[in-house]
């Protein structure tokens, strides 16, 4: 108690603020974050460690399997089979979400303060979390419900809390911390990101004189842009937000890939230099016993699974909400399809960063970090360019982000009171919040967002634990399906009597 008592007052007496009230409360918020992420990072490498073993690998064995199917099911239409939307639409909704300025900002802050070798832990963390992702969603599936208009499907961990565990008090501690999170900390947060992605672009980085004295107009301008291109977009629903982000998704990835592809081939001659630096760095424990290289190797890893479970969002209980909205034949399916997201995140559009960034010459001593290195480093290697295409992917980022994490929480507010009326008022509050990051700083609310994620996370890690055996059962059905011919694997209910009662819409399987 006493030192977390000092610690509090060291932080208090270090607020540029002089102490107030708002310091007080970040100082407690980052007190409660610095415990919590302590133990989640274990908590999540640990749970990633139960699913690949207990699933025997799946995130290898049905790695082609999983591309098939998705990229299959972007062929159906939408609503396919009657409701919800296609695995696909939820496979890019849930990207959408994942694939954010993280991955662009995160990655170079991970490389600079840990050296390269932070991103072979950032890969192997993605690996582990892969199967972590199997199972949240293939569990969002199982106990996924109907709307009232019977029109769509919607589910995610607040759901098989409830049923599964029947603990619906812890529902909804889970529900509200995620509508905390997603539908207003990070939009702010989002929206933000976006502002300042164009003042750099317009010239106005530094901050100073005239040009900041414009952009305080500027971004109640641009922050009233972004309500009127987002609105129309929240307000039709999730099937809305699935359609957007099946255009813009693939667009902005493919966009940053051949970026990166660009940079590799210009570079031909270093890539491999960069993967043996890679992995030296990661694994040089030499002078573990107190020399440089061992704590540098150290930093490696921590920084490196950090940013992997940060931008993937394995296991925290996010992208089972989208994972849920979707209308598959077999909970193995759509949760395949999202642990390939997983891949995709961080294998694929995290490594474009690390790429870029290792490939380039820019100092390694930390006088750059964040967008700051990766812009750099981009335009070392194309010019001025790419400033203005980093703004621009930046923008596409953030702003699926947006409706990404609107699609999450929106499960969650019907979860709590499924009501049209109530609906509207979280959609307008959404916009609030997005105009709220446009226009102020959000130092706080950063802080915000990681406790409450940190909480819906710990949460979420429990209860797919406490649920494993069902996560076993439906893959062991899924898997005993394709042994005997079937193409594609149908779930039925009636034939696991384990479930009786505990599924809430039985008809739906």
């Amino acid at each position: 108690m006493a030192d977390v008592t000092g610690a509090f007052e060291q932080c208090m007496a270090s607020s540029p603020h002089g102490g107030g009230a708002l310091d007080a409360l970040q100082c407690g918020i980052n007190l409660g974050n610095d415990f919590l992420w302590t133990w989640l990072v274990y908590m999540l490498l640990g749970v990633g460690v139960l699913f690949t073993l207990g699933t025997g690998f799946v995130q290898l064995r049905l790695l082609g399997r999983s591309v098939r199917e998705m990229l299959g099911s972007r062929s159906d239409g939408d609503d396919a089979h009657g409701h919800g939307i296609t695995p696909f639409q939820a496979f890019v909704t849930g990207l959408a979400s994942r694939v954010g300025t993280g991955n662009i900002a995160g990655v170079a802050i991970a490389i600079s303060t840990g050296g390269p070798g932070a991103v072979f832990w950032m890969w192997m963390t993605a690996l582990l979390g892969m199967s972590s992702a199997f199972a949240e969603s293939s569990l969002a599936q199982l106990f996924k419900v109907r709307d009232h208009g019977n029109r769509q499907f919607r589910g995610g961990p607040a759901y098989y809390i409830t049923h599964g565990l029947r603990q619906r008090w812890l529902g909804t501690v889970f529900a509200l911390s995620m509508i905390l999170c997603f539908g207003f900390v990070f939009n702010a947060i989002q929206s933000n990101t976006i502002i300042e992605a164009v003042k750099s672009a317009a010239g106005c980085a530094s901050g100073s004189g005239a040009c900041e004295q414009d952009w305080q107009v500027y971004r109640h301008a641009l922050g009233a842009v972004l309500i009127i291109i987002t609105a129309p977009i929240i307000f039709g629903g999730i099937r809305r937000v699935s359609r957007i982000s099946e255009a813009l998704v693939p667009i902005m990835a493919t966009a940053y890939l051949l970026m990166a592809l660009y940079v590799i081939a210009m570079n031909l001659d270093r890539v491999p230099q960069m993967f043996a630096l890679i992995f030296d760095n990661a694994f040089d424990f030499r002078s573990a016993a107190g020399g440089l290289a061992g704590s540098a190797a150290a930093k490696a890893m921590q920084l490196g699974i950090k940013r992997g479970l940060f931008s993937n969002e394995a296991g925290m209980g996010s992208a089972p909400n989208a994972a849920a909205a979707a209308d598959v034949k077999h909970p193995v399916s759509q949760g395949m399809i999202q642990m390939l997201g997983v891949f995709v995140d961080t294998i694929v559009v995290c490594s474009c960063t690390a790429f870029i960034v290792l490939l380039s010459d820019m100092p390694a001593d930390g006088t750059l970090t964040g967008i700051q290195l990766t812009q750099s480093a981009l335009e070392s290697q194309v010019g001025g360019f790419g400033q203005y295409f980093l703004a621009v992917v930046l923008f596409m980022f953030a702003f699926s982000s947006v409706i990404g994490n609107y699609a999450y929480a929106e499960s969650n507010v019907q979860y709590l009171h499924s009501h049209r009326l109530t609906l509207a008022i979280f959609r307008m509050a959404v916009l609030a919040f997005v105009y709220f990051g446009a226009v102020a700083k959000v130092g706080l609310v950063w802080d915000m967002g990681d406790l409450s994620m940190g909480i819906m996370s710990f949460i979420n890690l429990v209860a797919i634990v406490l649920l494993c055996p069902l996560v076993f059962m439906l893959l062991k059905d899924y898997s005993a399906q394709l042994r005997a011919g079937s193409k594609e694997p149908v779930f039925r209910l009636a034939a696991h009597p384990q479930l009786k009662g505990r599924v809430p819409q039985a008809d739906i399987w």
